[in-house]
Order: structure tokens, then sequence, then C-alpha cells
């Protein structure tokens, strides 16, 4: 499998996740500290992290590490609050 086809896939699966989460906030399925949702969020991060630096795009990489420590800081404090 060429390499670049598995990072874009990954890319991909990422950018979904996100925009998942998005619309299933926008549509009131999900609420916007809920497990899932952040989850969601640190996933299409992860992935989008991988795929941004494969292609040498750091200003990507950096605000995904910052998208996913607000789901982190997030999931803690909701914890902390219940």
């Amino acid at each position: 499998m060429n390499s670049n086809f598995l990072i874009d896939s990954i890319g991909w699966i990422g950018a979904t996740s996100l925009l998942a989460a998005y619309a299933l906030v926008s549509m009131r399925k999900l609420e916007g500290d809920s497990l899932v949702y952040q989850l969601l969020n640190m996933m299409g991060g992860a992935f989008l992290i991988v795929n941004s630096f494969h292609y040498k795009a750091f200003p990507s990489v950096a605000v995904n590490v910052v998208w996913i420590g607000i789901a982190i800081y997030t999931m803690t404090r909701r914890k902390l609050v219940k």
C-alpha cells in the first residue's frame, strides 16, 4: 500500500471525525462537553496531526495539538465538576 494513500486516509478520517462532532453538536444530538464529542475531537485532531506532520504543515499540527489539549481539559474539568 502506498504510504501517501495511508496518510491521506488517516487525514480524511480525522477531518470526518471533527466535522461529525461539530454537526452532532450543532444539531443538538450531543452536548459540547460530552465524552463522545470530546473523543471525536481528540481522534480527529490526532489523525490530522499525523497527516499534517507528514506533509510538513506545521501550523495545522500546532492547531490540532491545541485542539486535543482543549478536549483533554474539558474532559478533566467535566470529571472534576461532576
